[in-house]
């Protein structure tokens, strides 16, 4: 049987690595106290830093659909926007349509009055048409137009919109439409709501009846008033979304917090007593490292 000698040596050695070990320790501790962070580099726990990533791209993921909802909302505003003003417009054509049309006999002066005015109705509409959010045409899809339409020497309106769709993602499964199509709103060349109001300006001027335009302008408001109903319908969904975002957010800081923030109070009471631990560590290697008889006489 053979007995391991124990040097002086080897216990200074043991007594200073154990000193070590309890600087570290405490330091760790008092790094996690000031920082208030769990996790300060990836080996402090290897799967919570992976959790903890994972959680940071689906946060990041979030705030883009939040980024996405209030740009969506942004453009259904215009939209909505430009489209109250379109339903306003048209209720002012009709009642002027309706005052040419039971007037009977008018003096040139009166006709020419209405058909102004009636003209005045139809510049209206086309810079609804035409407006825009940030930058973009609203009534023209996908269109880098500048304007969805453009009145044409022959006295139509052309329609320089594209079929594609403005489309915003505001959660990983739910994307909403945020623009309105202009070709369905306001039509295009002579069957566009410009071109009625052109023909009838030029039917009051000639003293024509106007009457059957009365139920054309109400087609045409109609659809306002249907499309107005779907922005509507669009920006609430869009609002609903933001609440479901914003829960799912404080989950996700909470299970982040809990992945990588520290218990402080628990932190403290370690740290002091590691604090202790290594106090006591100091003093026994003292002890240790107290030279000897022999060291003297070697």
């Amino acid at each position: 049987m053979s007995l391991t000698r124990v040097t002086h040596q080897m216990s200074q050695t043991t007594a200073l690595a154990n000193v070590q070990r309890n600087l570290a320790a405490m330091s760790k501790l008092q790094g996690q106290t000031s920082s208030l962070r769990r996790i300060e580099k990836p080996s402090d726990d290897p799967a919570g830093t992976a959790k903890a990533l994972r959680l940071r791209a689906e946060q990041r993921a979030l705030t883009q659909y939040d980024r996405n909802a209030a740009d969506g909302k942004g453009w259904l505003t215009a939209v909505d926007t430009a489209m109250q003003t379109t339903s306003t417009q048209l209720i002012r054509a009709r009642t002027l349509v309706v005052q040419a049309a039971s007037s009977g006999t008018t003096t040139t002066e009166s006709a020419e009055a209405i058909a102004l005015e009636i003209e005045a109705v139809r510049d209206a509409l086309l810079g609804q048409a035409n407006a825009t959010y940030t930058g973009r045409s609203i009534f023209a899809g996908t269109s880098d137009a500048d304007a969805a339409y453009a009145a044409q020497p022959d006295g139509t309106y052309s329609y320089a919109g594209s079929a594609g769709t403005v489309d915003r993602r505001i959660s990983e499964d739910v994307t909403v439409r945020v623009d309105a199509d202009g070709a369905a709103l306001f039509g295009d060349a002579t069957g566009s709501v410009f071109a009625l109001l052109d023909r009838v300006a030029a039917d009051v001027r000639a003293g024509a009846d106007v009457g059957p335009a009365i139920a054309e302008i109400d087609a045409w408001h109609n659809r306002t008033t249907s499309a107005l109903a779907t922005t509507g319908a669009r920006t609430n969904q869009i609002e609903a979304q933001l609440s479901v975002n914003a829960g799912s957010m404080l989950s996700l800081r909470s299970d982040i917090s809990a992945v990588e923030d520290v218990d402080l109070a628990e932190t403290l009471v370690h740290l002091q007593a590691q604090e202790v631990a290594y106090q006591a560590a100091l003093g026994a290697t003292a002890r240790v490292l107290q030279p000897t008889l022999l060291q003297y006489l070697s």
